[in-house]
């Protein structure tokens, strides 16, 4: 999931950088902190990192509570029952650019939906492949013309949210269910996805994601870990205490009236699923979160496309936070708890670069020689790091959804998470550097594709 990366590790480095100072400092130390007189430079230094630490300490917490309402707490599954109704006409898309490899899967598995074929219509969006995709679809419709409704998209802006918002003009009913055309869906997901739009408050739906190719490598496995803990905890707490579910872009679907009344899908951000969550929820509309609504998708199993897929999820989620963060928070549609979830979410992607950060002050310290700072207050502060992050934040979450899942061996990989978190706060370091260059020198954001793995079906 993309805004759950694995902070476990960062005890390791955290406690390194801070101990090596703790025997260095001589035992007569006059103060506790430097005064700002005295050591300036220091004092502001030590400062910084103090709140440095105290917003590790808020995030540990979040996540902690997460992990306890997971395990504790009334697990709310309101609409799941719901097998039985007049389903509504609803229009299924599937986000289509050079996909030859998996998208006849995905239009095989809503052919056998057992969703009422009269009212469903299935769009492929296939914006300007330059491979086999277009005429795989064009085969499906020769052979299944009355049910898929093709969308050939050969100009405009390039990108998944730009390619939507053209198709979306050729949506018939209200609700508008969204895959990527990696995923697989069940037979009764469209159902289970389609059963929370009978309330008239929720907006946005999104399901479960699952990989379907975890046991490639070693990549693929620390991924699935990062999507249970994700899913399985984080999605489910949210749905739990009311907080801020997120529509995910996939296996999931947004109300067409809703979308239209928060100003319409944006094309110009590369996170437009986080863009319409946040729309929908400070204007009042509602996200659900379906724990039991797996579908199943294919992780990148080489590092250079993970580190392209986490950039380009790092530069459109903090395009959304400089976009909204003040009309999220004063909201008046908002509980103050969502209020605060929703900030510490929106700011999730900056978090990396305040954790490379804290280490350089730490190591800034070390060299300026700031008297007893280091010898006491320093370890304080790793061991409250490692404490609130280190186990009882993402560590917990990702147990708790392994055992929930009943697969235990997989928590062996743990130690491994170690990998994915240096590539992943590296990468989301670079993407807001990124980000800030592409403000200052008007630079038009690229979509990366992210590379699928699928054998392509015979011809």
């Amino acid at each position: 999931m993309k805004h759950f990366l694995s902070r476990t590790s960062l005890a390791i480095f955290i406690s390194l950088a801070a101990a090596l100072p703790a025997f260095a400092q001589p035992e007569d130390a006059q103060a506790l902190v430097p005064a700002f007189k005295t050591y300036p430079v220091a004092a502001v230094m030590a400062s910084l990192l103090f709140l440095i630490v105290l917003v590790m300490m808020l995030y540990g917490l979040r996540h902690f509570m997460f992990t306890m309402n997971r395990l504790t707490g009334v697990q709310r599954h309101p609409y799941i029952d719901i097998s039985v109704a007049s389903w509504p006409m609803i229009t299924v898309f599937i986000a289509a650019h050079n996909e030859e490899k998996v998208i006849a899967g995905c239009m095989e598995a809503l052919l056998n939906t057992d969703y009422p074929h009269e009212r469903l219509k299935i769009i492929p969006v296939n914006d300007r492949s330059q491979d086999g995709t277009a005429g795989i679809i064009d085969d499906y419709v020769e052979r299944h013309p009355s049910r898929i409704w093709p969308f050939h998209r050969v100009g405009g802006k390039a990108g998944k949210s730009a390619a939507l918002k053209d198709a979306l003009a050729f949506a018939q009913g209200d609700i508008a269910i969204i895959f990527d055309a990696d995923y697989v869906p069940g037979r009764g997901l469209l159902k289970q996805l389609v059963a929370p739009f009978f309330d008239p408050e929720i907006g946005a739906v999104m399901g479960r994601v699952v990989p379907a190719n975890s046991g490639v490598n070693l990549l693929t496995r620390l991924l699935d870990l990062e999507r249970s803990g994700g899913y399985q905890v984080d999605q489910q707490a949210r749905m739990n205490m009311n907080l801020m579910p997120q529509y995910g872009g996939t296996v999931g679907g947004v109300r067409l009236s809703a979308v239209a009344a928060v100003g319409g899908w944006h094309d110009d951000t590369l996170a437009e699923d986080t863009d319409i969550t946040y729309r929908l929820m400070f204007n009042g509309w509602k996200t659900v979160y379906t724990n039991r609504s797996e579908c199943y998708e294919e992780v990148p199993q080489d590092w250079s496309v993970r580190i392209k897929q986490v950039t380009r999820w790092a530069k459109g989620h903090n395009q959304v936070m400089s976009r909204y963060w003040w009309k999220f928070a004063t909201s008046t549609y908002l509980t103050g708890a969502q209020r605060l979830d929703g900030l510490l979410l929106l700011f999730v992607f900056v978090v990396p670069l305040v954790m490379l950060l804290g280490w350089c002050l730490a190591l800034g310290l070390y060299f300026l020689n700031a008297g007893s700072l280091l010898s006491v207050l320093i370890p304080v502060f790793a061991l409250m790091v490692y404490g609130t992050l280190g186990n009882f934040a993402a560590f917990f979450e990702i147990v708790i959804a392994v055992l929930i899942d009943g697969n235990r061996r997989r928590l062996r990989l743990l130690p491994f998470n170690m990998l994915g978190f240096l590539v992943s706060l590296f990468a989301i370091s670079g993407a807001v550097w990124s980000l800030l260059l592409d403000r200052v020198l008007s630079r038009e954001m690229v979509w990366d594709k992210t590379i699928r793995y699928r054998e392509a079906p015979l011809k």
